[in-house]
């Protein structure tokens, strides 16, 4: 069996992991979601099975004949069922405890594993393997009576539970007779009895997310993808600080062999930007209100000065790249990086998204934190900065690293910030601040206008006086630049569509990059040429592409950042928020409203 990307994320805001068809933990870092792979066998050329691979967290049947996986409706709990040839049977229940308990939300760096026999007593065995030091050697182990530890990277991290110890670390198979609790936390004691203590955690957790995805307002249709989509969404939050992360792993090549290895552990504004913007359309009020408050501790440390495109989950700036030699990577085809070159960048639409992501706090009556004319005054400098920098070069929102241009994406999203701030001077009785950044906004406007449209070609342009396709030219419409019924922009949306559409799925951009053409398509830009054919009129094909985008899905019912032109395989870092985002935005447009069916 070769690596694939049919995981299941569990996760709780704070820890997350990733289980495998065969209910293998495959991916978890420790501290953090950016630290050290606690679990590395993702970013293996080795077959989970093999008797020496490392990184995982196993519970082999004997005999097995069948697995059955879902998630437990509404959750992030994943129940794992396997049978084994004489039909005796048992469950796995993975999650990570989330729950309200004095006053707070509870949510360790821990993850919890309850095996429970269904049928008969089948012999099992767990192969418990951390690894350490991204991959360079397994974790040592000391024991207690009920305890394991594992030791030898950052974070020193123990195992509690019910199951003989020795069991476990010798891999030992064992008759299943009775329910096994298992709780991976840091090196603490457990001083509680664990089966009853993680049984309640469960009930909790379960309550928990079934309560957060009731205040969701979904559309009529495709509601179990959405509230899936919403619940990973979250888990891709770091909720200590408010950051939100582009995706869960690092390094799962574009396409086969492309050298394309990212590390997406970190906190990209634009990613984070349309994460809240999907979700505040779905009323997660909560998920806005929290990454604001990572913003607004960004801009003040930026001082007015330049913010980069992206940050740690502790707001950390320096994210220096380097290459994780030990580990072979996805497959075998690395690098494996960590960090991310792209900290280093220029890439001017962060300012649009610092204030798009901002403006709905000056205007929504929900938050527990209103936006105040203190938080407009401490926003002006960004606006400040976006006017500046919006007819200069950047390295655009693909992060080109070996080219730089005056990108229209970057340059409209700078426009877009002068506009937001107008509106939320209007809102707040500056009428003189609204003056100004309207004034600003429109000027911005006839400059991207004059030499972002290519009048010989008769459409926008990706970059000032060029001639580029490129898909972001979709979102001229989301951010109300223009509308779709323009005929600038109709012109726009045909030549997208016939430059980089491949099958149903559609390119970032065609002209070769640092590493070559592209080989995979884009999901979140799929996603914009659906929105496109809808507001062009052409619902009908938007909704068939819709479902087609559906059917990619993994058994999770997720997505990551890539797919194969044939539509048979993922690509990219995965569970990616891009993705997800498009699928919520595309169902909210297509849906037929609630007062169809009431």
């Amino acid at each position: 069996m070769i690596q694939t990307l049919d995981l299941f994320p569990i996760g709780n805001c704070s820890a997350s992991a990733l289980i495998d068809r065969h209910g293998r933990f495959v991916w978890g870092c420790v501290p953090r979601v950016d630290g050290d792979p606690f679990f590395s066998a993702l970013l293996s050329d080795r077959d989970p099975v093999d008797a020496d691979v490392q990184g995982l967290w196993d519970i082999q049947a004997e005999g097995l004949a069948q697995t059955r996986q879902t998630y437990l409706r509404n959750t992030p709990i994943v129940r794992t069922e396997l049978t084994n040839k004489d039909g005796e049977s048992l469950e796995i229940l993975d999650f990570a405890p989330r729950y309200r308990q004095f006053g707070r939300i509870y949510r360790p760096m821990a993850m919890i594993r309850l095996i429970r026999p269904l049928s008969g007593a089948p012999r099992i065995r767990i192969r418990m393997r951390p690894s350490v030091n991204w991959g360079q050697a397994p974790a040592r182990q000391t024991t207690g009576s009920n305890h394991i530890r594992y030791v030898g990277g950052p974070t020193t991290m123990r195992l509690t539970t019910n199951a003989p110890v020795s069991h476990i670390t010798e891999e030992r198979l064992f008759r299943l007779e009775e329910p096994i609790a298992m709780f991976l936390g840091p090196d603490e004691g457990f001083d509680a009895d664990v089966m009853a203590t993680t049984t309640r955690m469960l009930t909790e957790t379960t309550d928990y997310w079934r309560g957060w995805v009731r205040t969701l307002s979904v559309p009529l249709e495709w509601q179990e993808a959405v509230i899936r989509s919403a619940i990973t969404l979250k888990l891709c939050a770091y909720e200590e600080t408010g950051a939100i992360v582009a995706a869960l792993t690092t390094s799962i090549p574009e396409h086969a062999e492309s050298g394309r290895n990212w590390d997406y552990r970190y906190c990209w504004l634009r990613d984070a930007y349309y994460v809240v913007q999907a979700l505040t359309r779905l009323g997660a009020a909560d998920m806005l209100e929290n990454y604001l408050s990572y913003l607004r501790n960004l801009v003040a440390e930026a001082g007015g000065g330049h913010v980069q495109p992206v940050y740690g989950v502790g707001l950390e700036p320096g994210l220096t790249e380097k290459i994780a030699t030990a580990l072979p990577g996805y497959r075998g085809m690395g690098p494996v990086r960590i960090g991310n070159q792209a900290h280093e960048h220029l890439q001017h639409d962060v300012y649009g998204q610092i204030i798009l992501s901002t403006v709905q706090a000056f205007f929504d009556e929900r938050l527990l934190r209103p936006a105040t004319v203190e938080d407009f005054r401490a926003l002006e400098p960004v606006g400040e900065r976006a006017y500046e920098v919006y007819a200069t070069p950047d390295a655009s929102l693909w992060e080109f690293r070996g080219r730089e241009a005056i990108h229209t994406y970057s340059a409209v999203m700078c426009w877009a910030a002068c506009d937001r701030l107008g509106n939320a001077a209007v809102q707040l009785g500056l009428l003189e601040r609204a003056a100004l950044w309207n004034a600003r906004a429109d000027e911005m406007r006839a400059v991207i206008e004059d030499r972002a449209y290519n009048e010989e070609l008769g459409r926008y342009a990706a970059t000032f006086d060029g001639d580029e396709l490129d898909a972001s030219l979709l979102q001229l419409v989301d951010v109300r630049f223009t509308p779709a019924s323009d005929p600038k922009m109709a012109a726009t949306i045909a030549a997208v569509e016939k430059g980089l559409r491949r099958g149903p799925y559609m390119l970032r951009y065609a002209l070769p990059d640092d590493f070559g053409e592209p080989k995979t398509a884009f999901n979140i830009c799929t996603f914009w040429l659906i929105e496109a054919l809808h507001l062009s009129g052409r619902t009908q094909e938007a909704r068939e592409l819709f479902e087609e985008m559906l059917t990619r899905r993994t058994a999770a019912g997720l997505l990551s950042e890539d797919i194969s032109f044939d539509g048979d395989e993922l690509w990219g870092n995965y569970p990616q928020t891009y993705s997800l985002v498009g699928l919520i935005n595309c169902a909210t447009l297509l849906s037929r409203p609630w007062a169809a069916v009431r």
